[in-house]
Order: C-alpha cells, then sequence, then structure tokens
C-alpha cells in the first residue's frame, strides 16, 4: 500500500459527519415524529435520540482515535478479537454502506431524474447509472477533491434548511402565530399525551434521520491531529445536527395545521411561509442533499472494502490505492455492485439490511471497546470501558424493532462474505505440493 499523509482537518471533517446525518431523511422525518408525539413536544424527540446515541458516538470517537488505519469498525475488531471477527465486521459493515449506496442512488434516479428530463422508470435507471459514473470518476480523482466536494455540497444542503429556520424564528418572534386554517378535530385528539411506546417509536425515526456519524472515523488513517480533530469534530457535527433538526420540526409545527398529513412536511412548510420560490428552494435542496450523501457514500464506502486486503482477507488488491489517497480497486468494484442493484431495480429491502447491518457494525466495536479497554491496550484505561456499557443499552432497545426476516438477511449477508473468503484459499496450492 503507498504511503499517504494526513489530508483531512477539522472542518473537512465536520463536513463529511454533517453530509453523512444531514440527508433525506430529515425532509420527511417531521410528519411521521409529529404522528407519534404531536405538537411542541415533538421537537424534543430529536434531542432525547442523540441522548441516546451520543454514547455511541463517543465510543467512535474514542478508538478512531487510537488507530491510524482506515476501516473503522474493522481495524477495532480486528485489534480486540482477531482476524475472523473483524472480517465478519468489517465485511458486514460494507454490505451496509454498499446497500445504502445503491438504495440512495436510485432514488436520485426517481426523485432528481425527472426534474432534469429522464421521466419514466427505463429513463430513471438510466440517470442513476449516469450517477454512479460521475460521481465515481469524481471520487478516483482523489481524496482532497473528494474533501472540496462534499464540503460544497454540505453548504449547498445547508443553506435552503437555514433560510427555511430562519423564516421559522422570525414566525415564532411575532407570537408563532400559524399560517390561518380551519380546525382539525383528528389533530386536536392526537394532541393527548403520547405513549412511552409512541416516544420511543418516534425515536427511531429520529434515529433513522441523525444516522451517518458512524462514517467519520473510517478515514481515520487519512485525518490530521486525529486525536483532537476526530473527536471535536464528532462532538460539533452531532451537536449541529440536532439543534438543526430541533428547529426545523419547530418551524413545521408552527408553519403547518397538522404536520402529520404533509408528505414533504419541510416542503410544505417553506411554501407556508415564504411562497413557491421557498417551496422550489427547499425541494431543490432536498436533491441536493441526496447528492451529498451519494457522493459521501462513493467516497468512503470503498475504504470498508479496501480494509479487508491482506492473505487472511479478501486478497491484497483490493487494498491498493492510488497516488491520491483513492482506492481503486475497491471502489470499481463498489461501483460496478452497485450499477447492478440499481438496474435489478429490487431495492425494496436494502434500507432493512443497512439499518440491521450498521446495529451489528455498533454493537461489536463498543464489545472491542469493551475489551481493549479492559486489556489497556492501545492507550486505553479501564475508566473509558464503562463508557460503553449505556451505549450497548441503547442498542438493545433499537434493537427491539428488528424482524425475522431482517435478521435473516442479515446473515445470509454475512454467509456469503465468509464464502468469499474462502474460496481463494481453496484455490491456493498447499505447500506439500511443491
Amino acid at each position: 500500500m503507498n504511503q499517504r499523509s494526513p489530508e483531512l482537518g477539522f472542518w473537512s471533517l465536520c463536513a463529511l459527519g454533517i453530509n453523512g446525518m444531514v440527508g433525506v431523511g430529515i425532509f420527511f422525518a417531521p410528519s411521521k415524529v409529529a404522528s407519534l408525539v404531536p405538537g411542541a413536544a415533538g421537537t424534543w424527540v430529536y434531542a432525547l435520540t442523540t441522548l441516546a446515541i451520543a454514547p455511541v458516538a463517543a465510543c467512535y470517537a474514542l478508538l478512531g482515535a487510537r488507530f491510524d488505519k482506515d476501516g473503522g469498525p474493522f481495524v477495532w475488531a480486528e485489534a480486540a478479537f482477531g482476524g475472523e471477527v473483524a472480517y465478519a465486521v468489517g465485511w458486514i459493515s460494507y454490505v451496509s454502506a454498499v446497500f445504502s449506496t445503491a438504495a440512495v442512488v436510485s432514488g436520485l434516479g426517481q426523485y432528481l431524474g425527472p426534474y432534469l428530463g429522464f421521466v419514466g422508470a427505463s429513463s430513471a435507471r438510466l440517470f442513476s447509472t449516469l450517477s454512479i459514473l460521475v460521481l465515481g470518476a469524481l471520487v478516483a480523482a482523489g481524496l482532497r477533491l473528494s474533501a472540496w466536494v462534499w464540503n460544497g455540497l454540505t453548504v449547498a444542503k445547508l443553506l435552503p434548511l437555514i433560510a427555511l429556520l430562519g423564516l421559522g424564528a422570525a414566525l415564532w418572534w411575532h407570537g408563532g402565530a400559524t399560517p390561518a386554517s380551519p380546525p382539525n378535530p383528528e389533530a386536536s385528539e392526537a394532541l393527548a399525551t403520547p405513549t412511552a411506546a409512541a416516544w420511543l417509536r418516534a425515536s427511531l425515526v429520529a434515529l433513522f434521520a441523525t444516522q451517518g456519524f458512524e462514517i467519520l472515523p473510517v478515514p481515520s488513517g487519512s485525518i490530521r491531529r486525529r486525536s483532537r480533530n476526530l473527536p471535536l469534530a464528532m462532538l460539533a457535527s452531532l451537536s449541529f445536527v440536532t439543534l438543526l433538526y430541533m428547529g426545523l420540526h419547530a418551524t413545521a409545527v408552527a408553519a403547518l395545521p397538522d404536520v402529520s398529513k404533509a408528505e414533504a412536511p419541510l416542503v410544505a412548510a417553506a411554501h407556508a411561509l415564504g411562497g413557491a420560490r421557498l417551496d422550489y428552494v427547499v425541494a431543490l435542496g432536498t436533491q441536493i442533499s441526496a447528492v451529498g450523501i451519494a457522493f459521501g457514500m462513493f467516497a468512503m464506502t470503498p475504504r470498508y472494502l479496501a480494509a479487508l486486503a491482506g492473505p487472511r482477507g479478501l486478497g491484497e488488491w483490493v487494498g491498493r490505492h492510488s497516488g491520491r489517497n483513492v482506492p481503486l480497486p475497491a471502489l470499481i468494484v463498489t461501483l460496478v455492485i452497485s450499477l447492478a442493484l440499481v438496474l435489478s431495480g429490487r431495492l425494496e429491502s436494502l434500507f432493512v439490511l443497512a439499518s440491521m447491518a450498521v446495529l451489528a457494525q455498533f454493537a461489536v466495536s463498543l464489545l472491542a471497546l469493551c475489551r481493549l479497554a479492559w486489556q489497556r491496550a492501545h492507550g486505553l484505561a479501564r475508566s473509558q470501558l464503562w463508557l460503553a456499557l449505556p451505549a450497548l443499552g441503547s442498542l438493545g432497545l433499537v434493537a427491539r424493532g428488528a424482524e425475522r426476516r431482517e435478521l435473516l438477511v442479515l446473515f445470509a449477508s454475512l454467509a456469503l462474505g465468509l464464502l468469499l473468503r474462502y474460496l481463494p484459499r481453496r484455490r491456493e496450492p498447499s505447500p506439500e505440493a511443491d
């Protein structure tokens, strides 16, 4: 592998984290949260969700700061449990990322394509294919260029959201009056005190919109002043996104008579507060956000696969980096798989697999922290072991929503990865044959 110098600083890391979290989810989450926790109380769902995942984020920042190798969960699991467990974790992390990437790119074809004249199912797939090729070419041009691209996309997606937030603040400042509308009896009945189950379900919805912070430690080997910049960027990006989401939800509740009935609540709120122009700007922000998420995934997903390189993994070839700090073979494999998934048109279950794989990745990462802290390895202390315990409890609550079918998909994907690792060994000549 080529010798590489760190290229990512604090601000690029913050942009990567914000870009990873602020996806298309927040453009639709307020209506689902409001249907479970109506009124202004729903604003606090985002804060409670962040409190629940904060220990997980802290564990990721702590582990990422201790290792100078790309790969995130794979690297930690290898140090704690050895190659077999590490490979399984690395493979599941890659499966999660590549399936999510394919699903997001497919969404680009369905929602952004028509804006540019790509109407119909076949045209949408053509647009998704072109998106894969263009985004892949940008990633192949180098990590430094990728950082500039995701920085720009992050700013572009935030501008319309901040504009909407500003109008919401003005609405609140002038008395919080909701645009005139006839009373809604169903909405009035829904304002009853939500149950604990409703709060938990709403937190799961908010978690989907907040997920993405785990991408920050993946390029650890390319981070300047890693022990300082990574934890600070994790804290800054997660705090910023939480406050942004709380403000946007409050704005949607103030601007719309019944947020739970809006299919695209932020776009509807923009129309109510700023008319058709702001409506168009926020809708465009949705598309830019989807492009930003897709690009960030293409930039980071190959690094999960590259981490599986080696004689006891998928082979040295998959981990080779270009002179511009890009794992080109892993990128090409990722592009080919994404293209095949998009063209297959069978993407309904991709997000289910991705969410379950992320939970598995979280759990093993936290267990790795427990083991390494107990052993006092890599500069960790036993006192830091207790950071993982509340995080494991939070994951246990979230995992209660898993269904048997989703677990079967997860185990089938893991079996495929183990098969790919085993077959090359079977083809290798034994020493006795010589």
